[in-house]
């Protein structure tokens, strides 16, 4: 597998990797860091270019999972490697809590360790469940959204794509966040948000408007 990135988050989903015991012929990409070594921890290498990567892809494992966090990056990601053979891939810590019945997660999802997932939700693709989150019942995740360390997720919730949910933040039941909403850390959701908005707060309130993505 090519684990894409090479910095912070890269070396979180490493240690998925480990517990998942799929260390053998991982290969990290990074093509934007001088300063990354060409072995990263003395093990394993680091490929620089999109020609090593395709190669790669044809002769050894045509799975790519993203060590980026940030979620328009990450689609963008995405979009490069599956152009050049690869497949998006979810990984998924074996120390996650997931429920059994009605639960959808689509490909190339991080879910990191502790993360407690309830029944009947959907995430959807590329999405990244940090630790120690809480998603319960009936909860829609879609595309490329990012819920950061501890946040909670109560029932029938809607996140729209490419959303960051922040650390510690909490979302109330039947609350709808719209597409590229910034969620502070700490902050208590009490009513639906709309797209293109960073809100804080308990209660959250809009304070910024943000550009629609392209």
């Amino acid at each position: 597998m090519i684990l894409v990135g090479a910095k912070g988050f890269a070396k979180e989903v490493l240690e998925v990797l480990h517990q998942l015991n799929q260390l053998d012929h991982l290969v990290f990409y990074d093509d934007v860091n001088e300063d990354t070594p060409h072995l990263l921890y003395e093990q394993f290498p680091v490929l620089k270019t999109k020609e090593a990567a395709a190669h790669y892809f044809k002769t050894v494992d045509n799975r790519f999972t993203i060590g980026v966090g940030n979620p328009v990056l990450r689609k963008k990601l995405v979009v490069k490697f599956e152009a050049i053979g690869g497949v998006f891939t979810s990984t998924i810590s074996p120390n996650a809590h997931i429920g059994h019945f009605g639960n959808c997660i689509d490909d190339g999802c991080n879910i990191m360790t502790n993360a407690l997932i309830s029944n009947n939700v959907k995430i959807g693709k590329g999405a990244l469940i940090y630790f120690n989150t809480i998603i319960t019942h009936d909860t829609i995740i879609k595309d490329f959204v990012e819920i950061s360390p501890g946040a909670t997720l109560l029932g029938n919730c809607n996140i729209g794509n490419y959303s960051q949910i922040g650390s510690n933040a909490t979302i109330l039941p039947k609350v709808s966040i719209g597409e590229n909403v910034i969620v502070g850390a700490g902050s208590v959701v009490t009513k639906d948000v709309p797209d293109n908005c960073l809100v804080v707060g308990i209660p959250a309130k809009i304070i910024k408007e943000l550009e629609p993505l392209n």
